[in-house]
């Protein structure tokens, strides 16, 4: 008989894994086409906006995670398809609201905390007066026996605070506790009126805190008026209060002020006159909401009036509204409503003023090829070209040219003086041992300063005084009945005027 083994064979175990189970089921990546075009706009939109103020910090990676979460949202709770994804806010929308919401809620935190400390520098904790603990007043209290007695203000009193300032009568309070035992209150239109009342003109959303500013602020009102004044000519004050609309023009009455105000420029040409009609006329449109072709007008007939008096405060109060409305293509099939063209260029000849390179880059950046084909525009470009290549020669041509351009001589005006001295400094270099100075007068163009004059010899003036204002008086001398220029001593002179024309420039509203 054969021996049998004291064990039971079973078969090799041949992985040490858990037993097969059926397959998770892969997400459903089946995106409806709304969800991709909403996809689609938020980049396009947010990189159009993402230079503003409002959304700085917001970067492409925040748009990322926002859309990612947003969809891993909608694909948990089973709300993709239905979602309507055509008026559902944009990722950038969500994070700035986020971010508002935040700082309200930061702002508010810091006004309690503010409380507390002025509560606390006056002694008053939660723990009592100074943290200490005194004998209450009210143990001591007694009747002519002895007896102890409870005060007034000890006895059982459900009145509230407000109740108590307003003398609700017995008969209220009874209504009161009927309506409350039965689990309802009366929310009529009538009660929130008491309501109202009682606790004084509580707007229904919390407002943010007000700041120690002295100047007065007005309390915007919750939608636009409608103006009833019929007089024409309106002097602008400060608005301290919310708007009346018996002193608001209406859009009519406003149009035909706009044509007076034109016309008596062009007769009068009184600027404080002009200037304080043209604000109030933009006043009574932003009170009233009104933003259309006529907004824009106002706008550039005030621009193009303050660059001509070179009041570039004014001016650029205007073209930041004018940017902000022609992006809101007010005009016809989706025009800007304007002249956009002009003021593009306008804004980069002040920023070769101003010589903001950053602000300049990013404008170049923002510029599309259609704005790009616009005439104002394409002067404008060749400007910048000329300045950047350091060709004066180019640059004062088109200086000469500018007349054809509308206000762009107002603005060119007030760098062409640097971009001589620039022009002086290299002439020094490249001409030896002098020049003259009927040639500088021409290749600066100075006739472009005595354009009233036919004079040649009005123009040489002109030269010669823009050279003794750098301190140049010793550079001129006379020879053969032409006067001379001495590069040789010129050159030091410029370079040091060219570095110190390189300083700051600021300006009362700048852009």
């Amino acid at each position: 008989m054969a021996v049998q083994p004291a064990y039971t064979s079973v078969a090799a175990r041949r992985t040490l894994g858990s037993e097969p189970t059926v397959s998770e089921a892969k997400p459903n990546l089946n995106f409806p086409p709304a969800l991709k075009a909403w996809v689609g706009r938020a980049f396009f939109e947010y990189n159009k906006l993402k230079t503003e103020p409002a959304y700085a910090g917001i970067s492409d990676d925040h748009i990322k995670q926002k859309l990612s979460a947003t969809i891993r949202e909608t694909q948990q709770n089973g709300t993709m398809h239905e979602r309507d994804w055509s008026s559902y806010p944009l990722p950038h929308q969500l994070i700035l609201e986020e971010r508002q919401q935040a700082a309200m809620y930061m702002a508010q935190n810091s006004l309690l905390a503010n409380l507390h400390s002025d509560l606390g520098a006056y002694g008053i904790t939660s723990s009592g007066v100074n943290g200490r603990k005194r004998k209450s007043p009210d143990q001591e209290m007694t009747d002519s026996n002895g007896r102890p007695v409870t005060p007034p203000w000890k006895k059982s009193n459900t009145k509230s605070i407000a109740d108590r300032i307003t003398g609700q009568s017995k008969k209220q309070e009874k209504k009161n506790k009927n309506s409350a035992k039965n689990g309802r209150f009366d929310n009529s239109e009538a009660a929130l009126e008491r309501r109202r009342q009682r606790f004084g003109n509580i707007s229904p959303t919390s407002s943010p805190p007000h700041s120690r500013d002295d100047s007065p602020a007005v309390i915007a009102s919750s939608g636009p008026i409608v103006g009833t004044c019929e007089v024409l000519e309106k002097r602008y004050f400060r608005l301290t209060a919310p708007p009346n609309p018996n002193t608001v023009r209406p859009l009519a009455l406003l149009e035909q002020a706009l044509e007076h105000v034109i016309a008596r420029w062009k007769d009068t040409k009184d600027y404080t006159y002009v200037c304080d009609q043209l604000k109030a006329i933009r006043q009574d449109l932003t009170v009233q909401h009104l933003k259309n072709q006529f907004t824009v007008r106002v706008y550039e007939v005030h621009a193009r009036i303050a660059l001509e008096k070179k009041d570039l405060g004014e001016y650029n109060q205007c073209q930041t509204q004018l940017r902000a409305l022609y992006k809101m293509k007010l005009g016809e099939n989706g025009g800007s409503g304007g002249n956009q063209d002009e003021f593009t260029a306008y804004r980069i000849l002040y920023l070769i003023y101003t010589r903001n390179r950053t602000d300049m880059n990013n404008m170049l950046a923002d510029l599309t090829t259609a704005d790009k084909k616009g005439p104002f525009v394409r002067f404008a470009l060749n400007v910048r070209e000329a300045l950047a290549a350091g060709n004066y020669h180019r640059f004062f041509k088109l200086y000469k040219e500018a007349h054809d351009w509308r206000m762009a001589p107002s603005l060119m005006d007030m760098f062409v003086e640097r971009e001589r001295v620039i022009a002086m400094a290299a002439m020094s270099k490249a001409y030896k041992p002098d020049v003259s100075a009927k040639f500088i007068t021409e290749e600066l163009h100075f006739e472009e300063d005595e354009s009233e004059s036919v004079f040649e010899a009005d123009h040489i003036q002109a030269c010669i005084d823009f050279i003794k204002r750098h301190g140049g008086q010793d550079l001129l001398q006379e020879k053969d009945g032409d006067v001379r220029v001495s590069t040789s001593k010129a050159y030091g002179l410029f370079e040091k005027a060219r570095q110190s024309a390189f300083g700051v420039v600021d300006i009362k509203g700048q852009i």
